[in-house]
């Protein structure tokens, strides 16, 4: 396995070799930021957690230099941030017992300027995992970051043949959430599995936490927000769910585009809401 950019990182918890640790895997994450994979992909991880048969395995593509900082990292530099943040990432794999972690190591310029090199690491590591499902931004996502990184993976699967793609592709909520999905077209992802190991895992970017960014309480807010709003009329089936958006009719038909894709589920939503208002002007 050779990552482009000289910053990349591949940690492997087990210590297995690569070709191993990649051939194991069976749910793949693939996330802008450190401590994207915890929260848009927490399933896949929680899924896989101490499974012989399946593997987790995260991929980040930037490298947290830009990071927000206050508190204690208010005087550290891009580079110490960068440096604080890949050991953050490390520490969550070998807690959540991934298959290995990739860390691409792009600054978020470089990923949209050197995106055929950002393609290229993300089409490898693909190809080396070939996992049945893929966890990724999702296109209504408001983080011009997750949105590039999202572009960027779906080209790298585009690249694949039809029987090396993934069974499934989900595009997870992170920046903007996904509860205007109307309900048949969300893809309900359990979150309230092993909570300790949830909290842990979030618990494990202080950079974030005492920097400024409360993640470590406003995901688990958002999830079990998720399970109580979801159905008016029947008890909570579950205390925790992220909302995903199906983004695997984009790996059937090549054709296809983010853009015409998520304007189905926004006229969609529309629609929703315009023949509820007339529903209730009838009565």
């Amino acid at each position: 396995m050779k990552l482009s950019h000289a910053d990349s990182d591949l940690y492997i918890p087990d210590g297995l070799k690569a070709e191993a640790a990649f051939s194991r895997t069976t749910h793949l994450g693939v996330g802008a930021h450190q401590d994207d994979l915890e929260i848009l992909a927490y399933s896949g991880i929680e899924a896989c957690y101490q499974k012989a048969d399946e593997w987790f395995g995260g991929v980040v593509v930037t490298n947290g230099a830009g990071s927000a900082r206050e508190g204690p990292y208010a005087e550290y530099s891009d580079e110490e941030m960068r440096l604080v943040r890949l050991r953050e990432q490390r520490k969550a794999a070998y807690l959540g017992e991934y298959a290995f972690m990739a860390q691409l190591g792009y600054a978020s310029a470089e990923a949209r300027e050197r995106g055929d090199a950002v393609v290229a690491d993300l089409e490898q590591i693909l190809r080396a995992a070939r996992p049945r499902v893929v966890y990724a931004h999702n296109p209504a996502d408001k983080h011009g970051t997750h949105i590039v990184t999202l572009r960027h993976t779906l080209a790298a699967l585009r690249r694949l043949s039809p029987e090396e793609r993934p069974q499934a592709l989900y595009g997870v909520e992170v920046w903007r959430d996904l509860d205007w999905l109307d309900d048949g077209a969300k893809v309900v992802l359990r979150t309230d599995r092993r909570p300790h190991l949830a909290h842990a895992l979030m618990g494990l970017f202080d950079s974030q936490i005492a920097g400024g960014k409360r993640y470590d309480l406003a995901v688990p807010g958002r999830r079990l927000a998720n399970a109580t709003f979801f159905q008016s009329h029947s008890v909570d089936a579950a205390e925790g769910a992220a909302f995903a958006m199906d983004l695997t009719p984009l790996l059937r038909d090549d054709a296809l585009t983010l853009e015409e894709l998520v304007t189905v589920h926004i006229e969609d939503f529309r629609t929703s809401v315009i023949a509820n208002l007339r529903e209730e002007d009838k009565r």
